[in-house]
């Protein structure tokens, strides 16, 4: 499902969201006051940088319980860690929106008991994906929006300037370039794939026709690959995580890379000299939520974090702190003046009209993709 559509998507549509009408009532309900009376302990497997220190604190202050973060930094380790342990030893985890045809079958999640969410107050568009796609066998929402965010061009602004202004994903493959960019493996081969488009090595559409089929991404990814091998000496260093992207661009030498949006938007807002915007192909959109583990053990203080996660001062907070988008509603109202610039240089013009909505991603296609990336890797 395509949850951020071109011609409809804007900083103001997706935080606002369309379901703004109704204020939510600020009396707590049951389960909070018993997460409240309990304290104790949240287990959370994240991204690594969505769990600031300032967001674990406030919300142990309010409420008592302590979160425990484990770090990730790709879906394949949040679907490899709950297989090992069949599910058990954390209470919330963060799948990223397209990646629910793989965890169907795995049978590792349970559904949202949603008396006790207040849905209301996040993007309806992004909520309704927990509703549709992560409704797994009839059994109601196994997912619910967090934050949204992107992935294209960063740079060292006093080590490269853009032609025309404006970052293409070719300018990362281009002649003369080596040794001097970095990027997460199987994402800089599609963003390579949408450059191909424009420039006549696949045909315009390529990329999304490889979704359709086996046989249409054994097509489409070995032309793809054979295009970056070709090119792997422009490669300095794969990052997976977001410190690997902040260090490859303030203590590795690299130049540019594709990134995500929040680390290089964090590292501007500290002062360094480094730039996040969307490309002319159009810039990588994809929404990270929240799911619930069948061995989740803490269900109160899940409910409590929701709580607190969905509450739009929460929503600015974790948005300034981070440099992603969040899905609260509201939460505009509470970014910083720098959260908002920096918003508006990385997707500048029609930009937000151009962003690539990562498709839903069957299993078959994350496993063959796999298989090119190592091939690509080990060239």
């Amino acid at each position: 499902m395509t949850i951020l559509k071109k011609t409809t998507v804007s900083r103001r549509k997706v935080l606002k969201g369309a379901a703004i009408a109704g204020a939510s009532t600020l009396a707590a309900p049951a389960f909070i006051k018993s997460a409240l009376s309990s304290s104790g302990e949240l287990n959370v497997m994240m991204w690594s940088d969505y769990l600031p220190e300032e967001f674990k604190e406030a919300f142990k202050k309010e409420t008592g319980i302590t979160i425990n973060h484990t770090g990730i930094g790709s879906n394949e380790e949040i679907i490899n860690k709950l297989r090992a342990t069949r599910g058990r030893g954390f209470d919330v985890i963060s799948p990223t929106n397209m990646r629910a045809q793989q965890w169907q079958p795995l049978n590792l999640l349970q559904p949202f008991d949603m008396n006790k969410v207040k849905v209301d107050r996040v993007n309806a568009a992004m909520a309704k994906v927990g509703e549709t796609d992560w409704n797994f066998d009839g059994k109601g929402s196994h997912w619910l929006p967090q934050l949204w965010g992107t992935e294209a061009v960063a740079w060292r602004t006093d080590k490269w300037t853009p032609e025309g202004g404006v970052p293409s994903y070719g300018d990362l493959w281009k002649d003369g370039g080596e040794n001097t960019m970095m990027g997460r493996p199987h994402s800089m081969m599609l963003g390579a794939g949408l450059y191909m488009e424009t420039i006549g090595e696949l045909a315009p559409g390529d990329v999304k026709r490889a979704y359709n089929s086996e046989d249409d991404m054994k097509d489409v990814w070995s032309k793809i690959t054979k295009f970056c091998i070709d090119r792997k000496a422009n490669v300095k260093k794969f990052w997976n995580d977001a410190d690997g992207q902040k260090n490859g661009l303030m203590q590795e030498d690299v130049i540019m890379g594709q990134t995500w949006d929040g680390p290089i938007l964090a590292l501007k807002g500290e002062g360094n000299p480094v730039q996040y915007q969307a490309p002319k192909e159009g810039a990588l959109a994809w929404v990270d939520g929240l799911a619930m583990p069948k061995g989740a053990k803490n269900i109160d203080q899940i409910y409590a974090f929701l709580e607190f996660s969905y509450r739009p001062e929460n929503g600015g907070l974790t948005a300034n702190l981070t440099g992603y988008n969040s899905a609260v509603i509201g939460a505009d109202a509470h970014l910083s003046e720098q959260s908002k610039k920096n918003f508006a240089e990385a997707y500048p013009g029609d930009a937000l009209d151009n962003l690539f909505a990562w498709p839903a991603e069957p299993t078959w296609y994350a496993q063959l993709r796999t298989e090119f990336r190592d091939k690509f890797v080990a060239a």
